[in-house]
């Protein structure tokens, strides 16, 4: 596993690349946030641990700023001293996957990596899927059914974090700060966007994939195809 490994304070910092050395991985290290953004972005790791009060850009907009930028889905598990409810739930809403809080036993940082690691693993090769959903973010290809969607930019980019969020809801503020990290429109984009994709996604299908939860904000149907799906397995069963 290749880490990286965003942290100011420099004894914590070099205790925990020993210790995840210690266990055959390899470790980047960055401790200012605009360069390990750019790290990130242009070299993903197999997981990000991030600080929460770093120079430069603050590990909350580090998060956001990947989520919105990166192909890639980085497991980041955050740690820090910042240990409320409210710091909490902040950093899991800017797209963390787990929180650590300092200080912590070595074994339990330990246990989360591989635990994160584990969790993503699947998804090492990239395709993103749900039910007859797959989504190629390399090649920024998308298809349902196996008919290739036509989708631009930005409602590509919400589908793909929808995907990644499924089975949670994805505010509408946080589909907003995924697409504008640094300044929103002064008009009302979105709107627009999730049409697009609406449309594109569930316009050519009996049952729509695409949820808006109202007051809350947008979901994925992930049993949008289960009929579908279990047509083609009896279909392959009998042309055994």
């Amino acid at each position: 596993m290749r880490v990286l490994l965003v942290e100011d304070h420099l004894p914590l910092a070099n205790s925990v690349t020993s210790l995840l050395e210690s266990q055959g991985w390899t470790v980047d290290f960055a401790s200012d946030g605009r360069i390990a953004l750019r790290l990130a972005l242009s070299d993903p790791p197999d997981l990000l641990l991030l600080d929460v009060g770093l120079p430069g850009l603050t590990g909350l907009s580090l998060c956001q700023q990947l989520r919105a930028q990166s192909a890639k889905r980085v497991p980041v598990l955050m740690l820090t001293a910042r240990d409320t409810l409210e710091d909490k739930l902040a950093g899991f809403g800017a797209g963390a996957d787990d929180y650590l809080v300092k200080p912590f036993a070595s074994a339990e940082l330990l246990a989360r990596c591989r635990a994160l690691n584990q969790r993503f693993a699947p998804q090492a090769s990239g395709l993103l899927r749900l039910g007859a959903v797959e989504l190629d973010p390399s090649n920024f290809r998308v298809w349902r059914r196996s008919l290739e969607l036509s989708l631009q930019r930005a409602p590509f980019t919400l589908l793909m974090n929808l995907l990644q969020a499924h089975p949670r809801t994805l505010l509408r503020s946080q589909l907003i700060e995924q697409l504008w990290p640094e300044q929103v429109p002064a008009s009302d984009p979105l709107r627009s966007h999730l049409h697009a994709l609406r449309v594109a996604l569930d316009r050519n299908f009996d049952t729509p994939m695409l949820i808006t939860v109202h007051g809350v904000g947008y979901r994925l149907n992930g049993k949008a195809d289960d009929d579908w799906l279990a047509e083609c397995a009896a279909k392959l069963e009998q042309n055994r």
